[in-house]
């Protein structure tokens, strides 16, 4: 949608969008701002972050950028801190990093790679949000996001699969836990072509297999999983919380 379009939902607003340099997250993190929030992006490298401040800053947005591995519970708290020295408060907070550093099966995955999902995928985002809670006051948002492979994880994305089931959950017990001042909410994408997912989009012949799959007949875009998102974060959404969104283009999601 062309940004002379959007609402304002998030004027006045200070969003933190985690790992929002590429893909979904920089896609999030620019639709926010687009839509009038001071957005706080993050990764693990400083290149990747001032690359995509730079992206946005050119587009006129206010941003914020700050290193943080979402493991690192030194640097969770800078990107807290970072955020309150400038701006004075958080708003909305979006937890979208993860990793999937494997295609094996769940018994056949070390132990170390195991760790490594839960550690980014899962209680990274509660730590993260340990220290953001504080900050929130009433009227406040989160969104997490997981993936479509949550509600049957595929036997070569299992692990990755289980974790995003966890975020699912997560959401219902957190939605309860921080009510009534902080709305908690998901947003689950289907079939993204991002780099994450490059091994099975970037094949003409597997793309089109993936496409058959789906009935809207096409993959989703990451402003479409953005989109979504600050519909979640957003004011429009105030009565909703502790749900998950699918947004698959119809491809099938309930367990």
């Amino acid at each position: 949608m062309e940004r002379t379009k959007l609402a304002k939902r998030f004027q006045g607003k200070v969003a933190i969008v985690t790992a929002s340099t590429l893909g979904i997250g920089f896609s999030i993190a620019q639709r926010l701002a687009f839509e009038g929030a001071s957005v706080v992006i993050s990764s693990r490298k400083q290149q990747n972050v001032d690359e995509a401040a730079d992206k946005l800053r050119a587009k006129g947005i206010e941003v914020l950028a700050v290193v943080c591995h979402v493991s690192n519970a030194q640097q969770r708290k800078n990107l807290i801190d970072k955020t309150l020295q400038k701006y004075g408060k958080i708003d909305v907070v979006v937890s979208n990093a993860a990793v999937n550093p494997s295609v094996d099966l769940i018994l056949q995955t070390p132990e170390s790679i195991i760790d490594k999902l839960w550690e980014i995928n899962v209680k990274s985002t509660i730590l993260l949000l340990k220290d953001a809670a504080p900050h929130l006051k009433k009227g406040s948002s989160v969104v997490l996001i997981s993936s479509l492979v949550a509600y049957n994880p595929p036997p070569t994305m299992a692990m990755y699969g289980v974790t995003k089931t966890a975020v699912l959950g997560l959401t219902k017990a957190l939605a309860s836990e921080m009510a009534p001042n902080t709305r908690v909410n998901c947003v689950v994408p289907g079939l993204v072509p991002t780099h994450f997912v490059e091994l099975y989009t970037t094949n003409d012949a597997a793309r089109e297999e993936l496409e058959r799959k789906v009935p809207i007949g096409r993959l989703g875009t990451t402003e479409e999983m953005a989109a979504a998102t600050a519909f979640l974060a957003s004011d429009d959404a105030s009565y909703i919380t502790g749900e998950n969104l699918v947004v698959s283009g119809g491809m099938p999601s309930r367990l």
